[in-house]
């Protein structure tokens, strides 16, 4: 059985990686752990630079607590301003014990007018989802593009791709023998 450890408490984030490992990998056992690993970027990142970053700070600073896992997994969601609007998205990273790496990200989505304006305001998109969406804590249930979609498209939906595509150096790691970390 193979060890994955999730850099985040958030129940959607291991969910994610938990439905990713499972599709990409479906004849392996694997037992999930999560860890608050720090992601030592703002806490809401700003840009795509800054927000996989925060993916890969949080999987390297789970494989420096926790070294006996396989896989190392952070999720990063992130905000990118293009004119007077804010985009959503979101980046995975994925390290093993090996020191392969791999990374992924999600399409986008554009945020509404009332989130934008508490972001602005140096608010974090969880917080101002909350406050316009009068809702608890949606990061760690179906997030903003749940909220925007009627639930089309729910968090661990909108990173599940993304998580895949970080797998892909380990489902083809022949074509991947230079990406290490």
């Amino acid at each position: 059985m193979k060890k994955v450890i999730v850099g985040s408490t958030n129940p959607v984030k291991l969910q994610t990686t938990q439905e990713a490992f499972s599709l990409v990998f479906p004849n392996e056992i694997f037992e999930f752990e999560t860890y608050s690993a720090e992601s030592n970027v703002p806490d809401q990142p700003i840009g795509s630079v800054q927000t996989r970053e925060g993916a890969n700070n949080r999987a390297l600073n789970s494989k420096i607590e926790v070294p006996e896992a396989d896989f190392y997994v952070g999720l990063e969601g992130g905000i990118e301003k293009v004119g007077n609007e804010y985009w959503v998205f979101a980046w995975m990273c994925v390290l093993n014990n090996e020191g392969s790496s791999g990374y992924g990200k999600t399409s986008s989505f554009m945020l509404p007018p009332e989130v934008t304006k508490l972001i602005e305001e140096g608010k974090e998109l969880g917080h101002s989802t909350d406050v316009v969406f009068n809702e608890t804590n949606s990061k760690h249930k179906g997030g903003t593009v749940a909220i925007l979609t009627n639930e089309i498209i729910t968090r661990k939906d909108f990173y599940r791709e993304a998580m895949i595509f970080a797998l892909i150096p380990f489902i083809k790691p022949e074509l991947y023998s230079a990406t290490k970390f």
